[in-house]
């Protein structure tokens, strides 16, 4: 079959579909030739076409009559001379790096590897060809109704996130029609959008949808890679989760999906990975990226470039201080944020993007793009504040405008609530909003995303119940995963019928939870903790695609109550200002009635009532305190300097093993303190109960008072 070309033009890059044909265009600085592949539906090739144009070392050309859904992929000639980072290999089948959709899988069997697989020697050329087991590229028609779809614009201080798995939220409901279960219809099917609502979750993070692929080892073990951490097509979702096939109808999916969120009042954000790819070092396969122009897309030894810098510990990282690497990056979040209409992302190994040499820098030419790019102005973005090379941990170090997952508040609630010593002042910065980490920089509060759990380690049920990692259906002798040695001293380890250890398992969680939602900041909820979901003690589920991370909806007395409890809280947040500033606290003055009066924001109290002293934030031996947040503090209005004002809260949490006795100080308000929330209590942590002058608080539990009956 002959296709016409016709001349084209250099941009956009990739395939895009006009009303005549479509245009085709792929960046290579160092190749010698650039070929077109098309291929019907039975993967035979129809045509091969020499793209001849090329304008700033893009190569393109406009084809007539191709139509969506055409498949097509590149073939990329060069020098091949490994030892000066070229590796072109015009045997390879390549993915396109802009295919907006990606149809069938890697054969790891095929000769996808560009050198001598047989001897090991990179050095030497494999010249079979790849195509019979590698992916295609699909033309996509980007048109949708989008009809009157609108970004809900959520802000940041007022959002409660859900990270979550689109196949493993719904694969196992048994509301959802089984041929949609574990796909993005299935994500927007009712049921769901009706859980997410009453829930009270203001967004879903998204565990990575851009195209990815499955390890051949793991394969071998009949495992599959299911967070999705392989990236092979930053423009393409999917088609793993999608219900009607996978040349193109992925795309209009995620739309559908996307759409129906929106229209429930619910943010989307994608956990995006443009820190490497699937394509490994110097030994890995050729895929894409690495045959189009490997000096280009990925940073090399500098004095040996036939090496990759692995600053992910994954064999390679991409080159993101070449202008076109970075265009790429920027492309694709354009893209997802105009044609598939998502509100935000979290930066998967954050820090390897800020890389200049080899140190993390703030003055980064990434962050610069980023910040001075109009279409990502209003979008969220979420660093993970870390990388596996040297200076790699950025904890709150990023600049303005970005938020970051805070390792350090997950680490010091874990520790405080498992009775560590010499945890409350970091625990006090950590509950306030991380004010050492983020105030001095131009932040405020929500640039710190709090969490307890993540889905990278142990679920909440199993942080409670396990002492150690029990990783081995991954079939590695449960050597991968984080080693976890923190006993939180219930009296034994995984499941058991003692029901005083499932008591005092399901109330740390709730302690765990509780905290997470009263703290300052914004309140992360990893998938399932909602619904006490557990893995059984593996900490690192990366390729169970199975019952084992599978949300379980056959919920239990006790799963009931810790959705209840969870929902009860995100609504109890969310309905309260006071508990999610968007300013630290601070001293203010407030004029009333032509006096100047100095209030409080918060005040921190021992059990005796009187405020701490600064001795006691240094002991190792306290593991009780008590905070309390002032509600008529919140807001000062320029029109008549009046207080806005909200209920205040006196917050309690003892982490000891046995109660201890507090006595309350007068509410700003005047009014008696109740009893908001009690996690010693089992059956019902939401009673409401005005309180006398002292109280008792259980071991290991917390207690929320309001000066408010809470109606």
């Amino acid at each position: 079959m002959s296709h016409t070309l016709l001349p084209g033009r250099p941009y956009p890059l990739g395939a895009t579909v006009s009303s005549k044909g479509t245009n085709f265009a792929i960046f290579s600085q160092d190749a010698t030739r650039v070929d077109l592949c098309l291929f019907n539906r039975d993967g035979e090739q129809v045509d091969c076409i020499p793209l001849r144009e090329r304008t700033a070392f893009v190569w393109h050309g406009f084809i007539r009559d191709v139509r969506p859904g055409q498949l097509y992929g590149y073939r990329v000639d060069g020098p091949w001379d490994p030892e000066q980072g070229h590796r072109f290999n015009y045997n390879k089948l390549l993915v396109d790096p802009y295919a907006k959709a990606i149809s069938g899988k890697v054969n790891w069997k095929a000769p996808i590897f560009p050198y001598d697989l047989s001897s090991g020697d990179d050095l030497k050329m494999d010249t079979q060809d790849s195509a019979w087991g590698m992916p295609r590229s699909v033309v996509v028609d980007t048109k949708f109704d989008w009809a009157d779809d609108c970004p809900p614009e959520i802000p940041l201080a007022d959002s409660v996130i859900y990270e979550v798995h689109v196949k493993g939220f719904s694969m196992r409901n048994p509301a959802i029609p089984e041929k949609i279960r574990g796909t993005y219809a299935g994500f927007a099917h009712p049921s769901s959008i009706d859980y997410f609502k009453k829930l009270g979750v203001t967004a879903v993070e998204l565990l990575p949808v851009h195209h990815f692929i499955d390890e051949g080892h793991l394969l071998d073990k009949d495992l599959v890679d299911y967070w999705g951490y392989n990236t092979l097509g930053y423009f393409a979702p999917m088609p793993r989760y999608c219900s009607c096939g996978d040349v193109g109808g992925q795309v209009n999916e995620f739309k559908n999906m996307v759409k129906t969120l929106h229209a429930a009042g619910i943010e989307v954000i994608l956990d995006v990975v443009y820190n490497h790819t699937c394509e490994g070092n110097h030994l890995g396969p050729m895929l894409s990226w690495k045959g189009v122009c490997n000096n280009t897309y990925y940073r090399s030894v500098q004095d040996n470039p036939r090496y990759y810098m692995d600053y992910t510990g994954t064999g390679n990282t991409l080159n993101v201080r070449n202008p076109q690497v970075l265009k790429m990056i920027m492309d694709s979040l354009r893209y997802w944020v105009t044609e598939m209409h998502v509100d935000g992302f979290r930066f998967d190994l954050a820090a390897t993007l800020a890389r200049e040499l080899h140190d993390v820098s703030r003055l980064s030419s990434f962050f610069d793009t980023i910040h001075q790019d109009p279409t990502l102005a209003d979008v969220k973005l979420i660093a993970e504040p870390w990388d596996v090379g040297e200076g790699g941990y950025q904890v709150g170090q990023f600049p303005v405008l970005w938020a970051e997952w805070n390792g350090r508040y997950r680490d010091t609630v874990r520790r405080f609530w498992k009775g560590d010593p010499g945890q409350l002042s970091d625990f006090g910065n950590r509950l306030t909003g991380s004010s050492d980490l983020y105030q001095f920089d131009g932040r405020k509060p929500y640039a710190s995303i709090n969490f307890i759990t993540a889905h990278d380690g142990f679920t909440l049920c199993d942080l409670v119940s396990y002492n150690e990692k029990h990783n081995e259906a991954n079939q590695d002798d449960n050597r991968d995963g984080t080693d976890q040695n923190d006993s939180w001293n219930m009296g034994a380890e995984g499941p058991t019928e003692d029901e005083n250890i499932n008591r005092m398992r399901e109330r740390q969680m709730r302690n765990l939870l509780a905290t997470l939602m009263l703290s300052q900041g914004v309140p992360m909820l990893c998938g399932g903790d909602d619904i006490a979901r557990t893995q059984r003690g593996n900490n690192n589920c990366y390729c169970q695609d199975n019952e084992l991370t599978w949300h379980d909806w056959n919920l239990d007395d006790s799963r009931k109550r810790m959705l209840d409890f969870t929902g009860r809280l995100i609504h109890l947040r969310l309905s309260h200002p006071n508990l999610h500033r968007r300013k630290f606290f601070q001293d203010r003055e407030i004029r009333k009635k032509g006096q100047n009066t100095i209030i409080h924001d918060i005040a921190w109290f021992n059990t005796d009532g009187k405020q701490v002293s600064d001795e006691v934030w240094n002991t190792t031996w306290s593991r009780s305190i008590a905070i309390l947040l002032n509600g008529q503090t919140l807001q000062v209005s320029d029109e008549d300097g009046q207080p806005i004002v909200d209920d205040s809260f006196f917050l309690i949490v003892n982490a000891a093993q046995d109660g201890v006795e507090f006595t309350l100080p007068p509410s700003p308000s005047g009014k008696p303190w109740c009893l908001a929330i009690d996690t010693e209590n089992e059956e019902d942590a939401f009673t409401r109960e005005k309180l006398a002058d002292k109280i008792i608080v259980g071991g290991r539990s917390l207690r929320l008072l309001s000066d408010d009956n809470l109606k």
